[in-house]
């Protein structure tokens, strides 16, 4: 008899094996681990950050299982999941995948489970790369935020990452070593309790709410559920994804359910390295590369902000909704979306980190200033190259100083995997960006410690002993040092 989806699924989650794992997956895990670390470091003291600290606080203490990152506090092993995917994903500096992020949902859980139950490092590797494997042809399956139509972008009326749960859960689960019967059941359930995709709501209002495109803590929380739920003896919805007209694709929202893709080669065929990508700004993806081609060239010419007279950007046109056309910053986080500005702060050559996000830097009237000298518009070829490559994020920008004119333009950002080699971040750009996350914060001895595990992670017995090295020290100090 066929096995549902949810079962093939099933079948994979516990059939992974560490030596099945291609050299390119393993490294690439090791980096989604790495830059998820750094950024989680770097956001305790942002307020998604310190919300999320102590919501977990309230919510999940006396078990002392596992750490929340910075703080170096032991609570429930589901409550530090939702603390760690806050703040990995506070900034905005987190990796990319398709269906956008997913590492701030899947990591948290598998990372939270591992401690508590003493999990080796390859094991964390092959939770990681199998949540990410799911999430990814999930995504793939489902509509795409910016879907061609008669040669347009024509985004989905609902859209968003709820179905990056089927990956969290798998990954929780397989963590507890859960049997194939459990885990087809923990799917099942998954699908049933899944957030709503809120995403295309976010978009279009603004302020925007500071829960964003899906809260990170909220879906570690329902993927706990479903893993423990079934584990202690409900019984999933197995149908789940294979019913077109009652199964996910409906309740979810999506307007394509392609599932041909869903286990084609699954286990043999690792799929998601391809489009994982990385963020060298702690700012939406969908600005950096316009950021790019801006610094690079207040850089060459030395520019300063005070003589910039005005700057003219063009931009993927999926921006030219509310929460990036926002110019009123009532709070940090919508600096991270703000073109304007983003723009305004790229152009003070500030290095990327945690400091873009200092209250004294993101309200200050020298980026403020600059910002009301910001104009943007679609860029005029962004509908042609998007359906010539669906990498590509064009941008391009003009600066008006010194009575003259500087531009420059981008097709693919820093940090993606492009037909353009130097577009991709290196692992040793990860190691600085992770340095960088964790300077004035943590020590340097525990900074070298982490970076040397998480490089070995498959030699680590277990990865405690990362959690416990993962430790604030510097904070207020350390942010106030990044910002001058």
């Amino acid at each position: 008899m066929t096995r549902t989806l949810v079962e093939q699924l099933a079948d994979f989650s516990v059939d992974v094996a560490y030596d099945h794992l291609p050299d390119t997956v393993v490294e690439e895990c090791k980096r989604l681990v790495l830059d998820s670390l750094g950024c989680a470091i770097a956001a305790i003291d942002t307020p998604k950050g310190k919300a999320g600290i102590a919501y977990a606080r309230e919510t999940g203490g006396g078990l002392a299982k596992a750490r929340v990152i910075g703080t170096g506090e032991r609570l429930s092993a589901a409550a530090a999941a939702f603390a760690n995917g806050e703040l990995i994903n506070a900034l905005d500096y987190d990796a990319v995948l398709p269906p956008g992020h997913v590492t701030p949902y899947t990591l948290p859980g598998a990372l939270a489970v591992g401690e508590a139950r003493a999990g080796s490092g390859k094991e964390l590797l092959v939770t990681t790369a199998i949540s990410h494997e799911m999430s990814f042809r999930l995504g793939k399956a489902m509509d795409y935020l910016c879907d061609m139509k008669d040669g347009k972008i024509s985004p989905p009326a609902i859209f968003g990452y709820s179905s990056t749960i089927f990956g969290a859960t798998a990954a929780i689960a397989r963590m507890r070593s859960q049997g194939r019967e459990v885990m087809a059941n923990a799917l099942g359930i998954a699908g049933a309790i899944s957030p709503v995709n809120s995403h295309m709501t976010w978009v279009h209002h603004a302020p925007s709410t500071t829960i964003k495109y899906l809260n990170a803590g909220v879906l570690t929380q329902a993927a706990f559920q479903a893993a423990l739920l079934a584990e202690f003896g409900h019984r999933g919805d197995r149908m789940m994804l294979d019913d077109r007209d009652y199964g996910y694709a409906r309740i979810i929202g999506t307007g394509r359910w392609e599932t041909a893709g869903l286990t084609e080669n699954l286990g043999a065929d690792w799929r998601f390295p391809a489009e994982q990508s990385y963020k060298p700004y702690p700012h939406c993806r969908i600005l950096h590369g316009l950021l790019d081609a801006l610094i690079e060239i207040v850089e060459t010419n030395d520019i300063r902000p005070a003589e910039i007279t005005a700057i003219k950007a063009q931009v993927e046109a999926f921006t030219l909704r509310p929460i990036w056309l926002n110019n009123i910053i009532e709070h940090v986080q919508d600096a991270q979306f703000s073109v304007a500005h983003g723009v305004a702060l790229g152009a003070h050559r500030i290095p990327p980190g945690r400091a873009w996000q200092d209250p004294a830097l993101v309200f200050g009237e020298p980026v403020m200033s600059l910002m009301r000298k910001i104009t943007f518009e679609a860029h005029p070829d962004y509908n042609a190259l998007l359906s010539g490559d669906a990498a590509s994020r064009p941008a391009r920008v003009e600066v008006f100083a010194r009575r003259t004119s500087f531009a420059g333009e981008r097709r693919y950002p820093k940090g993606s995997l492009s037909p353009e080699p130097q577009t991709r971040m290196t692992t040793e750009e990860l190691i600085a960006k992770f340095r960088a996350n964790a300077e004035g914060l943590m020590t340097a001895a525990d900074t070298d410690a982490v970076v040397e595990a998480v490089m070995g992670l498959e030699r680590v017995g277990d990865i405690g002993t990362i959690m416990r090295r993962m430790i604030a020290h510097g904070r207020e100090a350390g942010v106030a040092r990044a910002a001058e």
